[in-house]
């Protein structure tokens, strides 16, 4: 009958022993309806022992024994054979069906059992009846589980690509116009409305993750195919719309636009409640992702012209109507479908995913001559308005909706439909490899059969064409992160798609006619003479297209690449009255700019574009400059431009051959400009900037040096122009690289005296230590810095430039020079009596020994300012010792007699020093004393002893200390232990 059943082997495996198992099959019109296995699999798939059984009775039918359902072979026994068979069988399973057959006796011998109501009895192995459903086997169970298990996983785990395949396979059973197609994606869609992320998200009013929302979109646009199936039944139909509409009703729905309502509707919503502007955002209705599909069950097929259209491509218009405008034919009779083009499109894709491919290229062919058709008409109209809309530079857009990006990817559909007419089957080549690397499809021309007249044009220009006006249709940027990061993505997969296509003549052909049309296109077109400020910007499709026109028409491609450079939504001003859709109001958002999430993005794609256009255009000036012009006037992001640079001089500079002079003076520039943008506005790369900037000058040669160091205070702060350019531009390695005679040093030299001195007199407290060493080898500009640094130090120096500098005139051998700014330093400084580990210590104790070195005078013009700077005692102490260790003049200045004899202390000027000193050691114990705690008190004798060296310097110093400690001893004799350790060690 109708159940084929059969033992499979697995034969053995190094780790496994063969294995036997038992399968069975039911059947019904050509569909298997159940299978069972001892496998015990679990999967939606079939395992490979049904798989085997299957295949076997396909392929040898006559080795699979036909008999008779079980029923009828029952018939032809008589009341004893019966008995013998019931016997036997349930001998040979008595364990298994022993309870079951007992329980079948009892209830057969009881008359009023529920088994003697009904006439005759079940057969597993006789066929459904003609008016039963017959569908394939599909283990519901299963197909949840697995979907539960993938979204547990979160996207990790490849489970992405696990339920895309689980996607794909609907897709595959709705080609096959399996009726499980729609049955599985129920199934589906259940676990996904149940995953419990949904609620937490919406609570946290966080987006959905991407991958997720990817699987969500791809849910919804399923759908919308099963529903416009056009051969489905009303009432199957209806049950599907009932589904819908719960679940789109459910609050834990994704929205279509990716946001859970919180995002986008609401920025306008403290402003609108007082300015009473439309409410219009507030107000949209709730769109989810079955929205479409639930729109799309009121769309039917019955319509006579649309009927014709999809079931023959011989369908035009009678010769004698072409006359005069017509909403059914284009002018040479070939039929139009006016709906609305991402509705049309999805039709197209129904057709295609339910496995009418002819019908699905039919409907194309009509849409796409609409399309042009349209085209043709919006420049007519453009062309009597265009001087009006060049006036006022702004323009309305009449595409609301944009394709790319769009929910139902139209554009994506219409390619697909006409490139998979086209596409060159190569033999036993599968799909992909397991490493993913697929060969990327090879395509054919076929041609378009319309009509009686060939029109000579193939499927694959059409999709080049139909990709071309997609791409370029000019339409603002939608609102939500979400739906613009979606119109990136789509965008980037239609040109991946378009790159497969091998360019032929015929191509070349068709993309410099859809070129110029975007060109002169107006409002329709994103690449037309105006737009609307918030319009999605070309850069990555204009990209794409100078690259494919580059070879064919340079002139073309490049007026393409320049017109698509801009980004309106950054101009400062928006003419007023361009927003011709409510929900748009830029007046009411309180920024300069929209919400554009992905702002960052598109301006690294107008990055992109213009270093394509910089590479292609090495070596030739004029198109470099036009490019440069279009930089210039386009990208205000300073980093970017920067890139650019960067990107330019990699190119002008390559390893192995000359250096490209064109496009190094455009780094040049572009580095130039950069230094403008950032010279007043914080840059955390500035410094890289300016290093790169004289690399460039450097590569560029000498008359560029010049150049930066003449304009260097409209480029670089004074610091960066004597730290880092003239420092690098001075340098030996700059020297070497350039291979400079000696007028062109001279002259560089020159220019770095110039600059350095500059600097030194408009920032002398950061540049005059720069500007010395750069003024050292000519004897009139050293002089000039030194002047000044005195005329600065008096006002705007802090001693620790002060004292540097004057360390760096010792080091040069003008010491009278030196000390003359260490007296000025000293004059800053004021150390307190605490202050024993300050970093000036060293810088006074050098300035000290200095003077003494130079002599008896110096060192008494020094000392009465360390007196009045320095009230710490253990630092005048120690410079107390070193000048009464060595007698004072020892530098040896020529035309000065010392007399060689050791100072002292009594006479002027070590005097005031000791006065100073022992003063200073008596204010600082009583300071000490004031809050001092036990575990100080060893310490604080220490310094007492110290004290007491320095006391014993003067004359009269012991009898001076011995009063000092008796003094300390009455007015601290409350602090018992601490006096009792003064008297232990000092009586």
């Amino acid at each position: 009958g109708f159940h084929l059943s059969g033992t499979v082997t697995e034969p053995a495996t190094a780790t496994e022993p063969e294995m036997t198992y038992k399968v069975a099959i039911s059947f019904d019109r050509c569909k298997i309806t159940s299978v069972t296995c001892g496998c015990g699999n679990k999967d939606i798939f079939y395992c490979a022992h049904v798989v085997a059984l299957s295949l076997y009775r396909i392929r040898k039918p006559d080795q699979v024994k036909l008999r008779l359902p079980i029923s009828e072979t029952l018939f032809q026994m008589n009341r004893d054979q019966l008995q013998k068979f019931v016997q036997y069988l349930i001998t040979a399973h008595h364990t298994e069906v022993l309870p079951t057959a007992q329980k079948l006796a009892d209830e057969i011998l009881s008359s009023n059992s529920e088994i003697n109501q009904v006439h005759g009895a079940p057969d597993p192995t006789a066929g459904a009846s003609i008016d039963d459903e017959n569908c394939w086997h599909l283990d519901e169970e299963q197909v949840r589980e697995q979907v539960k298990l993938f979204l547990s996983q979160g996207g990790y785990y490849g489970s992405g690509k696990q339920l895309n395949s689980m996607f794909a396979k609907v897709r595959e059973m709705l080609r096959m116009r399996d009726s499980n197609g729609a049955r599985m994606l129920t199934l589906i869609t259940e676990q996904f409305m149940a995953d419990p992320r949904l609620s937490l998200w919406r609570q946290q009013g966080t987006g959905i993750t991407e991958k997720c929302r990817q699987l969500w979109d791809e849910l919804g646009a399923l759908w919308v195919c099963v529903v416009l199936n056009p051969h489905c039944k009303l009432e199957e139909k209806s049950c599907w719309l009932r589904q819908l509409r719960k679940w789109g009703e459910m609050d834990v729905c994704p929205l279509e636009d990716g946001n859970y309502g919180n995002e986008l509707p609401n920025i306008t919503n403290a402003l609108t409640q007082s300015s009473g502007h439309s409410q219009d955002s507030l107000a949209r209705p709730r769109r989810t992702v079955f929205t479409r599909a639930i729109e799309g069950c009121d769309l039917h097929w019955q319509d006579s012209h649309l009927q014709r259209i999809i079931s023959s491509d011989f369908y035009v218009s009678p010769s004698y109507q072409r006359e005069g405008e017509s909403l059914l034919f284009n002018s040479q009779g070939q039929p139009l479908w006016l709906e609305h083009v991402p509705t049309a499109c999805a039709r197209v894709d129904a057709l295609r995913s339910h496995g009418y491919p002819r019908e699905a290229l039919r409907l194309t062919v009509a849409i796409i001559n609409t399309l042009r058709l349209q085209q043709q008409r919006q420049l007519e109209i453009y062309k009597h308005q265009k001087k009006e809309l060049l006036q006022r530079g702004a323009t309305t857009i009449t595409n609301l909706e944009g394709w790319v990006g769009h929910p139902l990817n139209p554009i994506g559909c219409l390619f697909l439909t006409l490139t998979e007419a086209c596409r060159l089957e190569e033999e036993n080549c599968l799909e992909i490899s397991d490493a993913g690397d697929s060969k990327p499809p090879v395509y054919q021309h076929v041609p378009v059969v319309a009509g009686s007249q060939d029109s000579g044009e193939s499927y694959l220009s059409l999709a080049l064409e139909v990709a071309l006006m997609g791409m370029g249709q000019q339409r603002v940027m939608p609102e939500g992160l979400y739906a613009q990061d979606k119109v990136c993505r789509n965008e980037e997969q239609i040109i991946a798609r378009l790159q497969d296509l091998e360019l032929d003549p015929v191509l070349v052909q068709t993309l410099r006619k859809q070129c110029i049309l975007l060109l002169e296109g107006g409002p329709f077109s994103g690449l037309g003479e105006v737009i609307h400020r918030e319009s999605v910007p070309m850069h990555t499709f204009a990209k794409y297209l100078f690259s494919a026109l580059l070879p064919h028409d340079a002139d073309l491609a490049y007026k393409l690449a320049l017109r698509a450079m801009r980004l309106p939504v950054l101009e400062t001003t928006a003419p007023s009255g361009d927003v011709t859709h409510p929900h748009h109001l830029v007046s009411v958002v309180p920024s300069r700019y929209p919400r554009w999430f992905t702002l960052g993005h598109l301006e690294s794609q107008q990055c992109e574009l213009a270093s394509t256009m910089l590479t292609a255009a090495k070596g030739d000036m004029l198109r470099l400059r036009t490019v440069l012009e279009a930089i210039q006037k386009n990208i205000h992001s300073s980093s970017l431009i920067f890139k650019l640079a960067q990107d330019a001089f990699k190119i002008a500079t390559p390893a192995d051959s000359n250096s490209d002079t064109t496009l190094l003076n455009v780094a040049l520039e572009l580095g130039l400009q950069v230094m403008r943008m950032t010279l007043s506005t914080l840059n955390w790369r500035r410094r890289e900037m300016v290093r790169w900037l004289v690399t460039c000058a450097t590569e560029v040669g000498v008359r560029a040096l010049v150049s930066i160091l003449q304009s260097w205070y409209s480029l670089f702060t004074p610091t960066e122009a004597t730290s880092i350019v003239a420092a690098t531009v001075m340098s030996h390695n700059t020297i070497l690289r350039l291979s400079l005679d000696y007028p062109q040093r001279e002259e560089l030299a020159s220019c770095a005296r110039t600059l350095a001195l500059q600097c030194a007199m408009k920032d002398p407290q950061n540049c005059a230590l720069s500007a010395l060493t750069l003024c050292e080898k000519d004897h009139i500009a050293f002089e000039t810095a030194y002047q000044i640094v005195i005329d600065a130090a008096s006002t705007g120096m802090t001693y620790t430039q002060l004292f540097t500098i004057a360390r760096y005139m010792e080091h040069r051998g003008y010491p009278l020079r030196a000390f003359k700014l260490a007296s000025l330093a000293m004059t800053h400084l004021n150390l307190a009596y605490n202050q024993d580990t300050h970093p000036a210590i060293n810088d006074v104790l050098w300035a000290c020994a200095l003077s003494h070195s130079l002599g008896k005078n110096e060192l008494a013009a020094i000392i009465p300012l360390v007196v009045k700077s320095v009230h710490c005692a253990t630092v005048l102490s120690d410079i107390l010792r070193r000048c009464t260790m060595t007698a004072p003049g020892l530098a040896g200045i020529p035309g000065r007699r010392n007399s060689g004899k050791l100072m002292s202390t009594d006479k002027a000027p070590l005097r005031q020093l000791l006065d100073a000193t022992i003063s200073a050691y008596i204010n600082t114990t009583h300071s000490r004393l004031t809050h001092i705690s036990p575990r100080h008190y060893g310490e604080f004798i220490e310094f007492l002893s110290k004290a007491r060296e320095t006391f014993l310097l003067a004359q009269d110093g012991h009898i001076q200390f011995a009063q000092f400690i008796d003094n300390l001893k009455q007015i601290y004799k409350g602090k018992k232990k601490l006096m009792l350790l003064v008297r232990e060690r000092f009586g």
